[in-house]
């Protein structure tokens, strides 16, 4: 899966957004507790993504704000509430194309929270709080949740290597 950052400022293809139908457009939360991120693993009960490590994820429902829309969610699949919130960050917006190369709008959130214990509901069997520098341990992840995490800054994007580098590796290599 590949992502497109839709940030004011950055740049990606014209009327993309608009282009995505509101079936598409979904939040995703990431919950941060002392520096930790939870991850989630869905239930093997659900058809997409069973036994799948993510964030807290949903559909915009009509006529909910992004904002509104991720408090839902947060309440829902785990019982962190407003009042539990340190605060709710808003990151970018991505356009994350799903394996058949069909386009989804993800508002992205960050969700800090003073809670340790979180009560999830049926859509999830297990959850996990983990430096967000280890979530790669987690081989058994949904594809876009690395996207998220680089949105909400809780992974550094992935640097080449110099060019000089790579060149001098091709050149040692044989």
């Amino acid at each position: 899966m590949s992502a497109i950052d839709t940030s004011p400022g950055l740049d990606f293809p014209p009327g993309v957004t608009a282009a995505i139908p509101a079936a598409k457009t979904v939040i995703a939360a990431v919950i941060e507790w002392r520096g930790r991120i939870a991850l989630l693993r869905r239930s093997s009960r659900l058809g997409h993504e069973g036994g799948l490590w993510h964030c807290v994820t949903g559909f915009l429902e009509p006529g909910a704000t992004p904002e509104q829309q991720a408090l839902e969610e947060l309440f829902e699949e785990t019982g962190v509430q407003a009042k539990d919130l340190l605060d709710l960050r808003p990151g970018p917006a991505l356009v994350i194309t799903d394996s058949i190369g069909g386009p989804w709008l993800v508002h992205t959130f960050t969700a800090v929270t003073s809670r340790r214990r979180l009560t999830i509901n049926w859509e999830h069997d297990r959850y996990r709080w983990t430096p967000a520098p280890k979530v790669k341990r987690f081989s058994n992840r949904v594809a876009w949740l690395d996207s998220v995490l680089h949105a909400t800054g809780h992974l550094a994007p992935a640097m080449p290597a110099p060019a000089g580098l790579q060149l001098q590796d091709r050149e040692n290599s044989g």
